[in-house]
Parts: structure tokens; sequence; C-alpha cells
């Protein structure tokens, strides 16, 4: 599904990444591990097209981005949810709108005539909240609005950057429930997290391999959970 041969990627005329190779299986599911500025955003970047590796190969779907258009990589990435760190929202549009934001930007009819959004919202426990402006919500419940957006589109790859960074312990349990469910569902599900106690959480309920970026390289940090 997605897959990097031997990658780089320089940034500001230094090696952020060097010699990545992984390959994305359909139904896998993956923790990325590393310390802060090690690489793990610009990583996930690289896996969902927003950037160009400095050498190697990127393939979305069995196309290589270079020699994909913006288009062809746009249309790759609606089959890729992306779970942004930053959680950004439109202010003046209530959650329900935002979580419908990839329909209205792909062409799709107003949410209201989405059959699916209110078992969407619902599933996310967001259900009272659909007609609340983003400012009005706790920071988990911004991190279940943005999860949400990022499987309106039913993607077949959902990728997390530290969804839990900012959130108590119950709610990152709470998230994590959902990634995994995704996952039953058949989804490929990578998490970038500094946090191991989510990833020992996640043992007894989900096969999950740990990678780690250190010294720009991408390790298999241990076998199955």
């Amino acid at each position: 599904m997605i897959e990097l041969d031997n990658v780089a990627y320089s940034y500001g005329g230094g090696e952020l990444l060097s010699e990545i190779s992984l390959k994305l299986a359909p139904g896998s599911f993956h923790f990325l591990t590393g310390p802060s500025g090690a690489g793990k955003t610009t990583f996930l970047k690289l896996c969902y097209g927003a950037l160009i590796p400095t050498a190697g190969d990127v393939m979305l779907f069995g196309q290589n981005v270079r020699t994909m258009s913006r288009d062809d990589i746009a249309l790759g990435r609606r089959r890729i949810g992306v779970v942004h760190q930053d959680c950004r929202f439109l202010d003046h549009l209530p959650v329900s709108e935002n979580v419908a934001l990839p329909l209205t930007v792909a062409g799709a009819e107003h949410y209201s005539d989405i059959a699916n959004m209110k078992e969407l919202l619902a599933w996310v426990g967001l259900s009272r909240r659909a007609d609340a402006l983003p400012p009005e919500l706790s920071g988990g419940e911004r991190q279940r609005a943005a999860l949400a957006r990022a499987v309106i589109q039913s993607p077949d790859v959902i990728l997390a950057d530290e969804p839990t960074g900012n959130i108590d312990w119950d709610m990152s349990q709470r998230l994590l429930t959902l990634l995994i469910e995704l996952n039953r569902m058949g989804k490929t599900v990578m998490i970038a997290t500094h946090d191991l106690s989510l990833i020992r959480a996640a043992k007894s309920h989900v096969q999950a391999r740990v990678l780690r970026i250190a010294n720009r390289r991408l390790q298999l940090a241990g076998a199955d959970l």
C-alpha cells in the first residue's frame, strides 16, 4: 500500500532521514517511536506524499510519488487518513461540518446528505457535540473529531501523528481503542508516539510492530507486541 525504498530526506542542508525502507502491508498496525526532532512527522509526510524524498523512492498504492501529478497524489491521499498533531479546525464551523470538510473538498454533497455522518460522530462519542464550535471542545474531543475527519472518506490507511500528546490517560486509551477498532476493520494503522505506556497498553489488544527512528535511520524496536 505504501512502500519506502532506501529513502532519504534532507532539511536545511542536513540529512534528517537516511536509508529508510519499509512496506506497510494491508491490515498492519505499527507504532513509530523516537525522540522529539528525530523525524517522525517528516516520515509520516513522506508516507502520504506531502514531501518528496531527497533520495530513494516512495510508492503510494503502486505509483511512484516522483512521477505522480498533483492530482494523482491528491487521489492517492484520499485513501490515507491523517490525524495531525495540531488538530486544526475552522473555528467558525460546527464540529459536524469540520468533520465533513474532506467530502466538501472532494465535491460531495453537504454533510447533512452524508448518510454515515451521525453514525461516525456517535462512533467517536461526539453526537452531542455535533453543533459545537471547535473552541468549545476539550482536548480529547478535538482529537476524536480529528480522527472522525481523517476516516470520513473510509481510507485504507490511517496515519496518526502523536494523537495522544495533549490529552489525559483515559482519553488516550479511548482514542487507542478507536484506532484498534479501525485496524480490526481491515485498515492499516500507524501511530507516531513517544508514549511507551500507550504501546504497552495496546499489547493485549492488537498485534503491532514497533519502529524507532534513531540516528536518521528506521529500526525495528521489537517483535510483535
